[in-house]
């Protein structure tokens, strides 16, 4: 039977996480202090630190083993310019300050080139490893969803059989005053919807 007793690990949360979010139900403190910042320190994330946190996602869970994930990398200026051509202007505001951007892919077709209907689900779970890998290690990420997939595959090179996910921002946390007025007043953990209201017992 599982142990439900709660550590002080497990409970201790982020004073800006206890103002905004309560769980329902216990779960350990990492589900909650984990949360999008849009700001970044120009400070260098060492390769080694990338590495590990891909390395975390490398392990997600994966339908038949396939791992469809694929993540391209940006670090150097030449690189990063090549984002900055495809990331809309509102996000560039906050995306241009973080060290290192990531662009997940996802491969459509299985061994045999029949399609893998899970590739986008488990490019999810990848994702979510690398939220949590790089929060455990003192950094920051978030997903931006606003970019032109259409110019990115054409800068990236990036073949018609996969699938453009979401740009993720990764670096360490930045003070609110690198981010514009109307940004610094979002800059907080948000809430989620109740959990009774997500679950659909037996059937619609």
């Amino acid at each position: 039977m599982m142990n439900m007793t709660t550590t002080a690990a497990q409970t201790a949360r982020l004073p800006e996480v206890e103002e905004n979010r309560k769980a329902d139900y216990p779960v350990h403190s990492l589900f909650l202090n984990r949360w999008s910042s849009r700001a970044f320190e120009p400070r260098e994330v060492s390769d080694e630190t990338l590495l590990t946190v891909l390395e975390a996602a490398r392990w997600a869970p994966s339908s038949s083993n396939l791992q469809p994930w694929r993540f391209i990398v940006a670090k150097s200026e030449p690189q990063k310019q090549k984002f900055q051509s495809f990331i809309k202007p509102n996000n560039r505001l906050w995306t241009d300050h973080a060290p290192i951007l990531v662009l997940i892919l996802s491969h459509k077709l299985r061994q045999d080139g029949a399609p893998n209907g899970a590739h986008a689900f488990d490019a999810g779970a990848a994702w979510a490893s690398i939220a949590f890998q790089a929060h455990l290690l003192g950094l920051a990420t978030r997903a931006v969803g606003g970019y032109d997939k259409d110019i990115a595959r054409k800068e990236l090179g990036v073949p018609d059989e996969y699938e453009l996910h979401a740009v993720i921002a990764l670096g360490y946390r930045g003070s609110l005053e690198s981010l514009p007025s109307d940004l610094q007043e979002r800059e907080l953990p948000n809430s989620r919807r109740a959990l009774n209201d997500s679950i659909i017992e037996g059937s619609f």
